[in-house]
């Protein structure tokens, strides 16, 4: 078995579609074909299901799949951290961020850690929360951010900074009469809010706060990126509900943020890690939050 039949695997599983898969390749279909016989044959499984009309991975293959994402990942950390060396660093430190976590402390915190510890890399890695909470099981994480606390058991989840949920609002929208707008005038117009497949957690928070009112929000569009759900604000389609830094760091013109009437909802972003004593490197790096969330 070599790294072109896994490969490959990967490919048709992700498309499934042969001569697709084949075009990301930039291979011929055959060569692949003939490495999914290949593979097929030294495991003694049928990994797919093919007709003249579809592909479909089998229950098998989707069972090796997981088994060869996670093989590819580790093999890639590997790489990466053969690399650090040769580049001067003692350490690495990998971050998975998640769920579209406010980007306020990000930049203070990764400074930080550069003059202090400057002999480790930090290298992070923008994935899914289902890969996050894989990743710190296997050992492919050190740490994550996320705006979820739901993660199940053998994580440990620890509030580390809030963001104020704040209105996105297109310039010379009728809610600007407002300096603090009421939510149930909020939900009086369209919303642009984040896909909750993408930002999970982000989009669990909002909806809990939109569930204060009775009334159902009249849903313009769900989007992966705050940039997207920005460009839909000016372009005046839609009000969004985002995190303050989200909205201050908008390139598009035309966004005016406003706050929410009442007692100010938070949107928390968690640090997770694995239940189990952490290293030194790591230890140091918890440290840090604990000192730019206190503003010292």
């Amino acid at each position: 078995m070599e790294l072109r039949h896994l490969r490959c695997f990967i490919a048709v599983a992700e498309e499934p579609h042969f001569a697709r898969a084949a075009e990301r390749l930039h291979i011929e279909q055959s060569p692949l074909s003939r490495a999914i016989k290949e593979l097929e044959e030294e495991l003694s499984v049928q990994l797919f299901v093919r007709t003249t009309r579809s592909t479909r991975i089998t229950l098998a293959g989707e069972l090796f799949l997981e088994h060869v994402q996670r093989a590819l990942a580790a093999l890639e950390q590997a790489r990466e951290s053969v690399k650090s060396v040769a580049n001067g660093f003692q350490g690495q430190l990998r971050v998975a961020l998640s769920d579209g976590i406010t980007p306020s402390r990000l930049p203070t915190l990764l400074a930080r850690c550069r003059e202090e510890d400057p002999e480790v890399e930090v290298r992070l890695f923008e994935v899914p929360l289902a890969q996050q909470i894989k990743g710190l099981h296997d050992d492919l994480y050190d740490a994550g951010f996320s705006m979820a606390d739901a993660v199940g058991d053998g994580i440990i989840v620890e509030a580390v900074w809030e963001d104020q949920l704040m209105v996105a609002v297109p310039a010379r929208h009728p809610v600007l009469e407002y300096r603090k707008i009421p939510l149930e005038e909020v939900l009086r117009y369209p919303l642009v809010l984040g896909d909750p497949a993408v930002c999970e957690g982000h989009a669990r928070q909002v909806d809990r706060v939109l569930r204060r009112q009775d009334k159902e929000p009249l849903l313009a569009q769900r989007v992966a990126s705050f940039d997207v759900m920005m460009a839909l604000v000016s372009a005046g389609l839609a009000l969004g509900l985002a995190g303050a830094a989200h909205i201050a760091s908008t390139r598009e013109p035309g966004v005016v943020a406003r706050q929410l009437a009442g007692r100010p909802p938070m949107l928390i972003t968690y640090l997770l890690r694995r239940d189990a004593e952490p290293s030194l490197m790591l230890a140091r790096f918890i440290e840090r939050l604990e000192f730019i969330e206190s503003g010292a």
